[in-house]
């Protein structure tokens, strides 16, 4: 059974490591929503209690089937979704860019509630800093939200140490999300884990696996469905993708000495950098599943901790993580 501890210092509490979904119904290949149900279900019998989807995720399909997942076990779940992304309308066609208007959050979470299939939201983050809005106007629309019960905990996501505190300013933050992995280690530079260690918040690690990329199992372009976003990312360009296969090659040689998955490492890599570091990898199968909650129970050791750190350091990874235009709704 996976452990749970504190995320941030206001009061939540959830698994250790949570489940993304946003590959169930949107960018990973054609989905399957009746593996990805009994997913659901399989996490929250392995103890898994953090569910990460966002309003974007479909859009709106990815909340849905979460609802449809949890619906009757809803007490056993922490959800967490986000808003803000891009503007969608009514219907969930993109308008538009990141918003942070509080006219725009107080609909966005009127209708995940509803999507959702339930009267509040445990974890509600901004999902990109709309650089028009202030994010002390946004997060302050935000706290009125939570003295209503709508929602409980707020977070925000790939943010810069500067909003981030402008935000926890506004309204106390329980948690960050952004990507951290072996192949994406921009947080420990960039001052966004000093951050929220100093300010007490959570720090949620999605893409911990750098989108299955340190599992190992993608060696090539044609390893992922025509369909797959990922066909698209600067990091799997043949130009690339031959020197990243490399540093997955040693993680994979280092796991096999620790007789563990190159994933599960990876996985506890990520765990391994404190408490107050949750991770979310995602999947919508029960086999990967298992795999990744049997890589929450590992104790790495400092001296494999540390041979990890130095075999893939800082920008080691060639290219950028995600497409330019992508890229531009990051905090940097």
């Amino acid at each position: 059974m996976i452990l749970k501890h504190a995320v941030g210092s206001q009061g939540l509490v959830a698994s250790v490591e949570g489940l993304g979904t946003m590959g169930m119904t949107a960018l990973y290949g054609t989905p399957d929503d009746a593996e990805s149900v009994a997913t659901v279900h399989r996490a929250l019998e392995l103890g898994v209690t953090m569910f990460d989807t966002a309003d974007m995720y479909g859009p709106f399909t990815g909340e849905e089937l979460l609802g449809r997942a949890l619906r009757g076990r809803r007490d056993e779940a922490v959800i967490a979704t986000k808003f803000g992304g891009v503007t969608l309308d009514d219907s969930g066609r993109i308008v538009g860019g990141p918003n942070g208007q509080p006219d725009y959050l107080r609909r966005a979470v009127e209708g995940s509630l509803r999507r959702l299939g339930t009267d509040h939201i445990d974890l509600y983050y901004q999902h990109r800093v709309d650089p028009t809005v202030p994010v002390q106007e946004t997060f302050a629309a935000l706290g009125q939200l939570v003295s209503e019960g709508k929602i409980r905990y707020l977070g925000i996501s790939e943010a810069s140490p500067a909003s981030i505190r402008a935000a926890h300013a506004a309204a106390p933050l329980t948690a960050v999300q952004t990507e951290y992995s072996l192949f994406t280690r921009d947080v420990e530079a960039n001052g966004v884990l000093d951050t929220v260690r100093e300010l007490g918040i959570g720090f949620v690690a999605y893409a911990p696996l750098g989108r299955g990329f340190l599992t190992g199992g993608v060696r090539a372009l044609e390893d992922l469905p025509e369909n797959d976003w990922r066909r698209t990312w600067p990091r799997f360009a043949e130009e690339n993708l031959r020197q990243n296969l490399l540093l997955v090659d040693r993680i994979r040689g280092i796991a096999e000495q620790q007789g563990v998955t190159a994933g599960q490492l990876a996985l506890a890599w990520v765990l391994a950098q404190g408490d107050h570091v949750t991770a979310i990898p995602g999947t919508k199968r029960r086999s990967y599943l298992e795999e990744n909650v049997a890589a929450a129970q590992l104790d790495l050791g400092a001296a494999v901790f540390e041979e990890l750190s130095a075999t893939v350091p800082v920008g080691a990874a060639v290219g950028a993580r995600y497409t330019p235009v992508a890229m531009g709704a990051i905090e940097q």
